[in-house]
């Protein structure tokens, strides 16, 4: 019975601490909390009604991500956005994305197809209605889908992990990008349908590329966002 009680409450605690990741995590993405935001283990666990473990530990996934700066016995703050890591990030995941892309060509059904070009429908009615947060969700599940329709799924953890400093800058940019990019997951799926491996990772690069051209545009809109860097 106590073991069983003890396993309740480990898992009543990781849903707390899960909670409060998943709310941090929205309010940093979506700019609610501003880059150089400072934080407060007190305040965010007053603010959310939870303990200050939860928070201390979604500090620290957080951290791990970039979105926060941890500084011992000062203040932690949301961290700035380093154009040095966006472009790291997009290296990285457009080696990974160009072999899922390959794969899809091989492998994709019919059904397959039919299930993605459902999650576009849904990103076209974000762009008419400006809902750029369920947008950009819809934006990783496009791509988190045809990883795992596949049979790479496992990739998307590696992914997601890091593409984390891109992710900032991709939502500030739906502001006047969202419709292009809607185009282009429609180009991407055409190609992988036509299972032209060539047109696939030609459009999977040139949709991930953009937003080297967009960090560029972000900067000069929000400036106070970006670390200096060399």
């Amino acid at each position: 019975m106590q073991a069983g009680l003890r396993f309740l409450e480990r898992i009543h605690r990781q849903s707390v601490a899960e909670s409060v990741f998943d709310e941090l995590h929205r309010q940093i993405l979506t700019l609610v909390l501003a880059p150089g935001t400072k934080l407060s283990e007190v305040d965010v666990a007053k603010a959310l009604g939870v303990s200050r473990q939860p928070v201390r530990d979604a500090f620290y996934r957080l951290s791990k991500l970039g979105f926060l700066t941890i500084r011992p016995q000062r203040a932690t703050l949301v961290s700035l956005i380093s154009e040095r890591s966006v472009k790291q990030a997009q290296h990285v995941r457009t080696a990974i994305e160009l072999e899922t892309v390959r794969a899809a060509c091989q492998r994709l059904t019919a059904s397959d197809f039919d299930a993605l070009a459902a999650i576009l429908d849904e990103q076209a009615g974000t762009v008419a209605m400006g809902d750029h947060v369920q947008f950009h969700r819809l934006d990783d599940r496009f791509h988190r889908e045809i990883s795992e329709r596949a049979g790479h799924g496992y990739v998307w953890d590696i992914i997601r992990e890091n593409k984390s400093p891109m992710d900032r800058v991709r939502y500030l940019s739906l502001t006047f990008a969202s419709e292009r990019a809607y185009l282009e997951h429609c180009d991407i799926l055409a190609a992988i349908r036509s299972r032209d491996v060539a047109a696939a990772t030609e459009t999977i690069r040139h949709h991930l590329s953009q937003i080297l051209g967009l960090i560029v545009q972000i900067r000069a809109r929000h400036s106070a966002y970006f670390v200096h860097e060399d």
